[in-house]
Parts: C-alpha cells; structure tokens; sequence
C-alpha cells in the first residue's frame, strides 16, 4: 500500500517504453500508465534516442537484448546525459552478466523477464526518488556556481569542491560513509547534507557521539534497552538505530567506541538485525549509516583505535574534510554567511568586514577551524557598533596571531623607488594568491594600474 500511494503522490515524470516485442511493450506501457506517470513507447534503441529527445523521459525501461540496438548500446549512447536519467534494463535469462556490465556503465537496475508488476513498481518509486536527488543535486550546482555554497556547506575552494564531489556520488545511494578531519571541520553538517541529498531525506537524521557518552551508558544508546535489562532500567528504551529506521544515523568520533562495541556495530551493518539490551527478539532496521572521526582513520586502524574489519565496512566513500588553514579563500565567504545568520538572530545590520580586519581573519591560522570562525563572528557582530566589523571587534589573540603571519618588506638603503614598488606589488600579489583585485585594493591603486605597472615590469624584465 505504501509503495502504490508513493507512486501515485509523485505523477508526471516520463517513462519511456523501450521493447523490440510489440505485446509487452504495449503491456508495460499500460501498466506504468495506470501507476500515475506519462508513457512513450520505442521498439529498439535507436527510436529511444530520438524519442529521448522529443518526448524527455526522466526514466528509461529497456529490454537488453534488441535488433539494431539494444540496452546496453543504448545506455553509451545515454553516456553524457545519465546525470539527469534513470535507466532500469530488463533481461532475459542467459543475459543477467550483461545486465552487470550495464550497471557499472551506469544504469540504476535490471529486472528479469518476465517481469514482476509488484518489482517493476518498486523500482520506478526508487528511480522517482533518485530523481528528486538528482535534482537538488543539479541545484546545488547552481547554487554553487552563483554563491559560493553547496546546500548549508558553504566554500568555493578546491579542497571543499572535492568534497562536494564525493557527496554528490554517495548522497543518492545506501552506502557508508566515513568522514574524517580535525575537530571544527563540518563533520556533522556534512552527514546532514548527505542525509538531506538521499531518497531517506525524509526520515530521520539521528546523530550521536560516541566521545561523548561513557562506554557503560553507549551500548544502551546505540542498541536501546529492555526494562530490566540493568540498574535503572526501568522501561523499555529505543536505541539510535531503531530511532532512525529508514533514515540515518551518524556516529561521530566513532574511533572512541571501545572494540567490543565495534563488533556489534558491525554485525548489525552486516545482518540488519540487533538485540536491545536485556532482549531476546532480534530487531530488523533499515538504517544507513554515517561515521567520522578526527583520527586518520588508517592510523586509528594501526594504533588499535579502529577495528579493520568496521573501518573497510564503513569506508565504501570516504572523504577528508579540510582544515580551514588549507582553504584560506573561503573565509570571506564563511564571514559573510556568518554575517547574515547572526544579523538575522541578533536583529544586527552588519553589512562586512573592513579590510583591515579581514586580512588578520584569512591569515589567522584557525586551529579550532569553522567552529572558532563562526565564534568569532557571532561576538564580532554583537560588538560591531555600526555597519562594519572592525580589527578592535576581534578578539586580541585573534589580532595578535592574524598580524604575525602578515607578510612584511624589508628595504635596505639604496634601494630604488623603482625597485621598492616592483618588490611590494609582487609581495601583495603573492599575499592575494595572485587576486588581482584584491590586491589593488591593498596597494590602494586602481585595478588598471595595477595592470599598467605590471606590463611596464614585464617590459623592463624582458628588456633586462
């Protein structure tokens, strides 16, 4: 019942038909038809592609095997525009290795022929599904493009472009993840984002850490408990896994779990079933899970923190999340978000941060990473008198540190005019990462001149 009120909420996308045999063709048609979405129908893989064009499916049903051109042609044929398609292939007996070989080009499933009504149904709600994730996925990008931001995770640098790669191949599928980064990174924000990008975005997101709650109390956490089951036990308790049945659940710093914890991690990611404390019933769960920790999680594994057996189990994507000191570029962005989150919460109009006073945030080395940035700001917003925050607004350790690591230029006597303002035009482009903007604002000229003064030292240099 479930299935069929979830194909009929989500009518409208464009299934197309492709089947060389003109009985089943019709048939599925029909079928599909009569689950709420809009068919077409196409006899071999070369009617499909034209039909891709002029009808727009978001979903492809086709047999495999066909004359002129069949599934898997078909699929290559599809290769550039799979981003935005779902293709389930269907497949004689004799065929099933092929239907293999189209999955890892790609296609989302295969079904065996003759095809189950009741299968087919469930594959289409899924492709539905993976649909809206592809979605959001190709507004994201967008968004990206235009902002600087990837949903609430917000950066333009290529560390955290990697990292908005990897989300947006493991978002649409079941598979682990494990993410690991120093403390302050977006460890949670990341799985969050993960969670809201997957077909289980709307069921729930449950996160623990595992540092957090001492080993005798986690077990009950994780696992829940039957009344009874210990001193103090007086009802009956529903762990995280249970809590988040057909969503996720995120276990941060999950290299503090004490091993014996591990095992029944790990049973349960291998068999779906665990037992609560004190009980005897074995309790099925549909739950995909997320893990991170601060540790390099091969050294975890070599120090003992980690067993190998759950680290390979949870370690089907992994990412690493960047230290804020290796993505420098995106403080201003980080700045301005900040800015609007604290001017809304704190009924503030802080419209930036001066100059002078940004130099010190990108070039302050961050060890506490987003987190302390985010700090500082909130306080530098509450402080900030006016539309600005200014360098007095930060925190003096903050000052301190940001104007240490400030370059400086050392000119002995004698040298030229000439001389002084090649070396600081190119120690303030140094400074900006070559941000030629920027660093006419630094050096208090026009971006033209700027480029004037870098043709004439190009000139001189090639003149020399």
């Amino acid at each position: 019942m479930e299935t069929q009120n979830a194909a009929s909420s989500a009518p409208g996308e464009r299934v197309l038909i492709v089947e060389d045999d003109p009985a089943t063709r019709v048939g599925l048609a029909e079928l599909v038809n009569a689950w709420g979405f809009q068919t077409d129908e196409a006899a071999n893989g070369e009617d499909a592609l034209q039909k891709v064009t002029s009808f727009r499916p978001a979903i492809i049903v086709s047999d495999l095997v066909m004359p002129r051109m069949g599934g898997l042609e078909l699929l290559r044929s599809l290769k550039d525009q799979l981003s935005d398609l779902t293709v389930i292939l269907l497949t004689a007996q004799g065929t099933v290795e092929s239907a293999v070989e189209a999955i890892k080009e790609g296609a989302y499933d295969y079904l065996s022929k003759p095809v189950d009504p009741q299968r087919l149904k469930i594959l289409l709600q899924k492709a539905v599904e993976r649909q809206e994730t592809l979605r959001e996925v190709k507004h994201l990008r967008r968004q990206l493009r235009e902002q600087g931001s990837f949903g609430r995770i917000v950066g333009n640098s290529p560390g955290i472009r990697a990292v908005y790669r990897v989300i947006e191949q493991a978002a649409p599928t079941a598979a682990s993840v494990l993410i690991w980064g120093e403390s302050g990174t977006g460890k949670e924000l990341v799985a969050q984002t993960i969670h809201e990008l997957s077909p289980r975005s709307a069921f729930p997101f449950v996160a623990i850490n595992c540092a957090a709650i001492p080993e005798t109390l986690l077990e009950s956490e994780i696992f829940g408990h039957e009344k009874g089951a210990f001193t103090g036990a007086q009802d009956r308790r529903l762990g995280c896994f249970e809590l988040s049945h057909r969503g996720t659940l995120f276990l941060d710093e999950i290299a503090e779990m004490q091993p014996a914890t591990q095992v029944k991690l790990l049973r349960v990611l291998q068999e779906r079933t665990f037992r609560r404390l004190g009980g005897r019933q074995e309790q099925q769960v549909d739950v995909r899970v997320l893990a991170a920790t601060n540790h390099n999680p091969g050294e975890a594994v070599r120090n003992g923190k980690l067993r190998e057996d759950l680290y390979y189990r949870l370690n089907v994507f992994a990412m690493e999340l960047p230290p804020l000191r290796d993505r420098r570029e995106d403080v201003p962005l980080l700045v301005q978000s900040f800015l609007n989150e604290f001017n809304t919460r704190n009924a503030k109009a802080v419209r930036a941060v001066d100059q002078d006073a940004m130099h010190i945030l990108e070039n302050y080395p961050w060890p506490g990473n987003i987190r302390e940035l985010r700090n500082v700001i909130e306080r530098a917003t509450i402080l900030a008198e006016g539309e600005f925050i200014e360098t007095r607004h930060l925190p003096p350790l903050i000052v301190t540190r940001g104007e240490e690591t400030l370059p400086t230029l050392t000119l002995a006597p004698g040298t030229t005019v000439d001389e002084a303002e090649r070396r600081l035009i190119l120690l303030t482009l140094e400074h900006t990462r070559h941000n030629k903007t920027r660093a006419a604002e630094i050096l208090g000229i026009s971006l033209k001149t700027l480029h004037n003064k870098l043709n004439r030292m190009k000139e001189e240099g090639n003149r020399g």
